[in-house]
């Protein structure tokens, strides 16, 4: 891991830190280029940072309909992932990030779509606020998309994992929380991911699972970290 740091003497908010690191995203904007963005607070102030520059693309793949929409209502052009063959940059928040680059995303939801899109690219770059970067994964809970017919099969095998599984439900609902693709979100917290790329490929192998919300085994290639000294870029 490498870093450097852009300097700010003020103290920003939250919401500035995501600010600010979205208009440094900018820089890894390849002109002429399909661009893959993520879903989430911080991938909404990039694609908002995004519209000022949108003559200079060729267009967007969302990995949510609620990042295709804003897109959209900037006027930029999305296209559907089967149209496109590779993507020079893909770029997306998360939940937590370690100094090696892997990270646990999911907390809105789109966290399959998000490993797709990111697969496609060539470069994954992620964008957060400095209170993301963790020693150990974990304190956030771990999003594991599932096929509704398998939630209590898989929830009983992610409980042997040492964590506690719980259904997302919708606000104010006691309904399951359903996903862009029709599958069922289940969140493990109580968990301490020391080998993260060996906690994913043992997730991926359950039965009924679709997706995982640790980006361990293909991480991050750079994260822009917003810290209260300045965007502080991080690569791996």
């Amino acid at each position: 891991m490498s870093a450097s740091l852009i300097y700010s003497n003020s103290i920003m908010t939250q919401d500035e830190l995501k600010q600010a690191v979205a208009r440094a995203a900018i820089d890894y904007v390849v002109d002429g280029e399909i661009i893959g963005v993520g879903t989430g607070s911080t991938a909404n102030f990039f694609i908002d940072e995004l519209a000022k520059i949108k003559d200079r693309i060729k267009g967007t793949v969302a990995s949510s309909e609620a990042t295709a929409s804003r897109l959209r209502g900037h006027g930029i052009p999305v296209f559907d992932l089967n149209e496109v063959t590779s993507m020079a940059v893909y770029i997306d928040g998360a939940d937590e990030i370690t100094d090696s680059g892997a990270m646990i995303k999911g907390g809105g939801a789109a966290l399959t779509r998000e490993k797709i899109v990111a697969s496609v690219s060539k470069k994954f770059v992620c964008i957060a606020d400095g209170s993301k970067l963790v020693e150990t994964l974990g304190k956030f809970p771990l999003p594991v998309e599932v096929i509704p017919m398998a939630r209590a099969s898989v929830m009983r095998q992610l409980a042997l994992l040492g964590g506690q599984p719980r259904l997302r439900t919708k606000a104010g609902s006691d309904e399951a929380f359903i996903t862009d693709n029709g599958g069922e979100i289940i969140d493990v917290v109580g968990l301490s991911i020391t080998d993260p790329v060996a906690l994913e490929e043992q997730i991926n192998q359950i039965v009924g699972v679709i997706a995982v919300g640790l980006f361990a085994k293909a991480g991050a290639n750079v994260c822009l970290l917003g810290t209260s000294e300045g965007v502080k870029t991080l690569t791996f």
